[in-house]
């Protein structure tokens, strides 16, 4: 595989654990060894934040990069987990209006990226965290992808959400921006196995959607809530709590022989 492999995690419907999958999956995959960068593209910054940043103090953000005004290579910042960030700020929630007119306004992202591979950083994996919104952002985060998956939570009034998405990936994404576009599947977060609605909404998911389910879902713990306190994943506060252990499990599945052109 040449060059990195590039997820982007979407759900329009906020509280799905999104934010959380990208964190702790990034933090996954940097233990087992791999270079990693997130990418933050919610102008509620909570990525940034739960990496131990402060939206607030950040000069430069994926704000200017989208907009052209900075070298993108010059925004990455480190995180005491491994991976590396591109950070977001309030700034970001005016860039859909400061993009509109632009031409290639969908591909800003994607052509950061580039020049970002270009300075020879050499990343395996790119993980990018989308607004809960179908609006210019997430189109671009879906542009710059391999793949994408959905976290969607174990919910009913969940499913609205992830069919509305998979007609934007249909027709503006696949259809236009990204042809190659692949849908890895739906990743069930906030899981309460105890009870049978939970259980009923993942047994129903792939029937529904024709999309791969994967696994394992992701436990329902408030210990997920209290990590980003501490500017930390909970693979780092809490390592052998059954949440840490399900995004080992999921890292150690997407680097297996299935995913490996993705």
């Amino acid at each position: 595989m040449s060059g990195p492999r590039v997820l982007t995690f979407a759900n329009q419907k906020g509280g799905v654990g999104k934010t959380t999958t990208v964190a702790c999956l990034g933090a996954a995959l940097a233990e087992a060894g791999r270079r990693v960068l997130l990418v933050d593209l919610d102008p509620q910054a909570c990525l940034t934040f739960s990496v131990g940043l402060d939206p607030d103090a950040i000069e430069v953000s994926l704000y200017e990069v989208m907009l052209g005004l900075v070298d993108p290579r010059a925004v990455v910042v480190g995180t005491e987990e491994g991976p590396d960030l591109l950070p977001a700020s309030i700034d970001l929630a005016g860039c859909e209006a400061r993009l509109l007119p632009v031409q290639d306004r969908e591909y800003r992202l994607r052509q950061a990226l580039t020049r970002i591979a270009e300075d020879g950083r050499s990343y395996d994996d790119i993980l990018i965290d989308c607004p809960p919104t179908l609006g210019m952002l997430t189109i671009n985060g879906l542009t710059a992808a391999d793949a994408l998956i959905i976290p969607m939570q174990c919910e009913t009034l969940a499913y609205r959400g992830v069919g509305q998405l998979l007609d934007t990936v249909t027709i503006d994404v696949v259809g236009i921006t990204n042809p190659n576009l692949r849908i890895l599947g739906v990743l069930p977060t906030l899981y309460d196995g105890r009870t049978a609605h939970s259980r009923e909404v993942l047994a129903d998911i792939s029937q529904r959607y024709g999309v791969d389910v994967l696994e394992p879902a992701i436990p329902r713990t408030i210990r997920f809530a209290e990590a980003p306190a501490a500017g930390r994943t909970l693979l780092a506060t809490d390592s052998a709590s059954k949440g840490a252990k399900a995004y080992r499990k999921l890292a150690k599945s997407l680097l297996g022989p299935e995913f490996a052109n993705f």
